[in-house]
């Protein structure tokens, strides 16, 4: 599926923004030159004219064509050596009156011929980024920040590591395994679940990240309180390459939730779209809190990455 298409038209947006703010300035520039060196403007106009010079060329049929237009090549030259002596002389670079585009590679455009820019594709990732639910998070919680140091007597989180930097690089976009991440607080679930999700919207999927309190409470707002004409904020839910749903089982215990949460894990199996999700509940816990067929779902849909050690959080304030 790659970026939402949101993602697309804000980074379209944005480089024609670029593009066109760069372009008015150095028609702006130009304006003001010709007004102070009005025989700049004189050789522009002339310059202007190459185009008209070579179709008469080649209409007409007398003397030799290539000769005609080698003059024509030659006295471009000696007209551009002229304005940038000019240019020179009154104080300002060759280049004044080109436009100052953010991205000298593709000037604005996104693309290199036709293969995508590395502004644009850097765009795209920080409006991932943006949209993913966890941009700030994103910046610190990476897989290189990771403090196994901690832990390092946890087999099951070093485990963890390896399996979720693994599923993160090679993640596909289809079909992909769903994690569940079981575990207490502070063990580094979030901030390998950020991390994971940092590295796929970095290869271009789309990622939704959200507390499941967060998402159950917008799911019922959407169900109950919606007016006519508002956009389905839900829809991303499902539609997403990957959701990744933190905190299973700090949600309110309703019906409502556990009925979404049916239809979120139905729905995206059925398209062959992966989930990863966290709870500080054991499996036990999980099995008094949802009916079987959210447990079946869980645990025979899911790989199951439990996580056990020591709180790091509480570690870290000890350290500090």
């Amino acid at each position: 599926m790659g970026y939402r298409r949101e993602d697309y038209e804000k980074v379209n947006a944005l480089l024609a923004e670029r593009r066109a703010a760069a372009e008015s300035a150095a028609a702006g520039r130009l304006k003001a030159l010709y007004a102070k060196l009005p025989e700049v403007e004189e050789i522009d106009k002339e310059l202007r004219r190459t185009a008209a010079k070579i179709a008469d060329v080649v209409i007409d049929k007398s003397g030799d064509p290539k000769v005609k237009i080698a003059k024509i090549q030659a006295e471009n030259l000696a007209l551009q050596a002229r304005r940038e002596e000019i240019l020179k002389r009154a104080g300002y670079p060759a280049d004044y009156t080109e436009p100052r585009y953010t991205c000298e590679k593709c000037h604005d455009t996104g693309f290199v011929g036709t293969k995508e820019c590395v502004c644009r594709r850097r765009a795209l990732i920080l409006s991932g980024y943006e949209g993913s639910g966890i941009g700030e998070l994103l910046k610190t919680q990476t897989f290189e920040t990771f403090s196994p140091a901690y832990n390092s007597g946890s087999e099951t989180i070093a485990r963890a590591y390896s399996v979720m930097k693994s599923y993160a690089e090679g993640f596909t976009g289809s079909g992909d395994a769903n994690l569940l991440l079981i575990g207490g607080t502070g063990l580094g679930k979030t901030h390998l679940s950020t991390a994971a999700a940092g590295v796929i919207i970095e290869r271009g999927f789309d990622v939704k990240y959200e507390t499941a309190q967060n998402m159950f409470s917008e799911f019922e707002r959407w169900q109950f309180y919606r007016r006519e004409g508002d956009e389905d904020p839900t829809s991303r839910y499902f539609d997403c390459d990957l959701l990744i749903i933190d905190d299973l089982g700090c949600e309110l215990q309703r019906q409502f939730a556990s009925s979404c949460l049916l239809n979120l894990l139905n729905t995206r199996a059925q398209y062959g779209r992966s989930m990863i999700i966290s709870t500080n509940l054991n499996a036990e816990e999980l099995r008094r809190r949802y009916d079987d067929r959210i447990t079946s779902r869980l645990f025979g849909g899911f790989s199951v990455l439990l996580f056990e050690g020591r709180d790091v959080r509480a570690e870290k304030l000890r350290g500090k």
